[in-house]
């Protein structure tokens, strides 16, 4: 790949009557200001081309270019790395099938497992996938996998709203239970989530997870898994720091910063 070449999702367009105009990763136009350098062979430039006669104007602008942060800095695709293909599938098949597909198009080797043998020979990666609520508890012995050194992943769909939690991947990130803390703390309906996720809960015509709502949530899933594997650099809120809320009605995903809870001080001894 020539070093001059756009980055993926940047695109430079000719507008007529004034000039060129680069739309960014973004979405957004920006005017190019091309003095006297010769547009045609700018663009044969930023298409990868090759450089040509020495060119000041030219290098100048392609020098621009890449301090703005338009041009590829590299091959897009990082293998992944054998020590961390293996990713264990855990919960509801609706969800860890696609998931599956996609983490073996990564060159991944996912395995669906049960629970209880998720971790069987230190896997790299542990995701369970839930088409429902969270059983109180269920979740207690997994969010101690970061500090055994597995990756911990996780999401689950309360009504018409899934979650996908945060990436752990080393001791102090946040964990299920950190989120449950959280999202008690932020809502003043605290006492009702907390009655909803303990159950038992009287539901109307049930539903199952569509085809493209299940995708999506793989495919936040298996992005956050690909960038972890490959140490790609994250995009907006770091995925360790990040919880995702999807509304399954609309696929509309909103994104939410979420911290670890702090462990309670012991309470004082008394003085006698």
């Amino acid at each position: 790949m020539s070093r001059s070449q756009l980055a993926p999702g940047v695109e430079v367009v000719a507008v007529p009557g004034r000039g060129l105009a680069v739309r960014t990763a973004d979405g957004e136009f920006l005017s190019v200001r091309t003095g006297d350098a010769d547009q045609n062979a700018l663009l044969a430039r930023l298409s990868g081309g090759e450089p040509g006669e020495p060119d000041a104007e030219l290098d100048r602008l392609v020098r621009a270019f890449e301090d703005a942060g338009h041009l590829a800095a590299g091959p897009q695709r990082t293998a992944w790395p054998a020590e961390r293909r293996d990713v264990r599938l855990v919960g509801d098949p609706v969800l860890t099938g696609p998931l599956a597909a996609y983490l073996r198009a990564a060159d991944a080797e996912p395995q669906p497992t049960a629970p209880e043998e998720a971790t069987d020979g230190q896997p790299a990666a542990v995701v369970w996938c839930l088409d429902g609520p969270v059983p109180e508890g269920l979740w207690d012995t997994a969010d101690r996998l970061p500090e055994r050194g597995v990756a911990w992943l996780r999401c689950h769909r309360e009504g018409w709203q899934a979650y996908v939690e945060p990436l752990s991947v080393a001791a102090g990130d946040v964990t299920s239970a950190h989120v449950r803390a959280r999202r008690l703390a932020a809502t003043p309906a605290h006492r009702e989530l907390d009655a909803y996720w303990s159950g038992p809960r009287t539901s109307g015509e049930s539903f199952r997870l569509t085809a493209p709502a299940a995708g999506l949530l793989a495919a936040l899933l298996a992005d956050d898994l690909t960038r972890w594997a490959t140490d790609a650099p994250d995009t907006g809120l770091p995925a360790r720091r990040r919880l995702r809320r999807v509304d399954l009605r609309t696929l509309t995903v909103t994104e939410h910063p979420v911290l670890p809870v702090p462990d309670v001080a012991p309470m004082p001894e008394k003085a006698r």
